[in-house]
């Protein structure tokens, strides 16, 4: 039996102050959300400079393993303040990229910033590549080289987009695209899709199980590794209880994505988003709701909007009677406490915003309910549960983690 031997990658981004605030930053999760809706792979980041930005049952876990005979991989990732960032080598000797990490776009490309270094791995095929994002996008041509993650994760004749030019990636070297192959459908020319790093990763031998777990840990500062993603399986190590798994929705467009279903309730009796269709999202900051939901919940909480960060705020005895928003998913429920459900205070001038007041990472959606994507569990919300992304099963799993019920913001 061989194994891939574990090894773990840290490294820390620097958060600068923020430009555009949290207006940006709601306006990019919109321009990105408006993508989804439209069924259109859409990765929007945000850059630095601006600011840094069906019911089922569950599964036990054991499915993801059984048949395996390599162990899972992991790798940590980085908070950059509003989304995730991996070091990926290309090439052999291996030039360094900084990657955004995406579940909701699946070409992997780069050359936004560090100029792609051709070597004896490198095949041209010849074919462009066009990606469009929510906020952001690339052109340029078709590769085949080596991709290494992390230490020894290493990937041969991976389709890598190179990029001739690019809109608004000032800060990261492209993307790591890790959602499902159907997304790359239109983007290579001559190419009906391309298999995603994970696709191939599993093809190749090297990762018992088509499928990713990602572990997001919550934190006050973004000069920290405190993700970490994990190739072929899971690490038990970064959740509690039981994994629990739900299968992809049915309903487009969220179909297309990491799709599931879901209800959310404000505190036990008050029901805001009647069971509905949505994803979950590495590349959205907030927690997104339909307007319908949104209005809702900030009813219930007494949050006004503030006219600075475009963000709802609470007053300090506003919080003290906060409750917890309730996600009901499959037969399980997971409780995002009110601590949870607020920007980290100590960050709060990456907003910018003011020092003394609480904001809330739930916003707008931007459309009605109905529309057959109707929630966007982004960054926020995927900080307090680990979550797997299984493409061999066509299912989601989620588990409770140390930090889901922690006091951190």
């Amino acid at each position: 039996m061989s194994h891939v031997v574990i090894r773990s990658v840290p490294f820390a981004t620097s958060l600068r102050a923020a430009q555009g605030g949290a207006r940006e930053l709601i306006q990019r999760d919109r321009a990105r959300a408006q993508k989804f809706l439209a069924g259109e792979s859409a990765h929007g980041p945000l850059h630095v400079d601006a600011h840094r930005r069906r019911h089922g049952h569950h599964h036990k876990e054991t499915a993801l393993t059984d048949a395996a005979t390599t162990a899972p991989s992991t790798i940590d990732v980085s908070d950059s303040g509003v989304t995730y960032i991996m070091q990926v080598g290309v090439g052999n000797p291996a030039t360094q990229h900084a990657l955004l990490i995406d579940t909701g776009s699946s070409n992997t490309w780069i050359g936004a910033n560090t100029t792609y270094k051709p070597t004896s791995t490198s095949h041209s095929t010849g074919n462009t590549v066009n990606v469009s994002y929510g906020s952001g996008s690339m052109t340029g041509k078709e590769y085949t080289d080596t991709v290494t993650l992390g230490a020894n994760l290493v990937i041969k004749n991976q389709s890598i987009g190179v990029a001739s030019s690019t809109q608004d990636f000032q800060d990261v070297d492209g993307i790591l695209g890790v959602g499902p192959a159907d997304l790359t459908q239109g983007t290579v020319s001559n190419t009906q899709s391309v298999p995603t790093v994970t696709d191939n990763l599993y093809a190749q031998g090297t990762i018992p199980s088509d499928s990713i777990g990602i572990s997001y840990e919550p934190s006050s500062t973004a000069n920290v590794s405190n993700g970490e993603i994990t190739f072929g399986g899971t690490d038990s190590t970064k959740y509690t209880g039981q994994m629990n798994f739900v299968p992809l929705t049915t309903t487009s467009p969220a179909s297309k994505y990491w799709g599931i279903n879901q209800s959310v309730s404000y505190g036990t009796d008050n029901t805001i988003l009647q069971t509905t269709a949505g994803i979950v999202d590495t590349g959205t900051t907030l927690l997104l709701l339909a307007t319908n939901a949104f209005q809702a919940y900030q009813k219930a909480t007494g949050a006004t909007l503030d006219q600075t960060t475009g963000l709802l705020t609470i007053t300090q005895q506003q919080y003290d009677n906060l409750q917890s928003l309730l996600f009901n998913i499959g037969d399980v429920t997971y409780e995002l406490t009110p601590n949870a459900q607020i920007w980290p205070r100590g960050l709060n001038s990456t907003l910018g915003g003011d020092e003394g007041k609480i904001y809330l990472i739930v916003s707008d959606l931007g459309s009605s309910f109905g529309t057959g994507l109707d929630f966007i569990n982004g960054f926020g919300w995927l900080q307090r549960f680990y979550t797997v992304f299984d493409t061999a099963n066509t299912r989601l799993g989620i588990a409770t983690t140390a930090y889901t019920d922690a006091e951190t913001n």
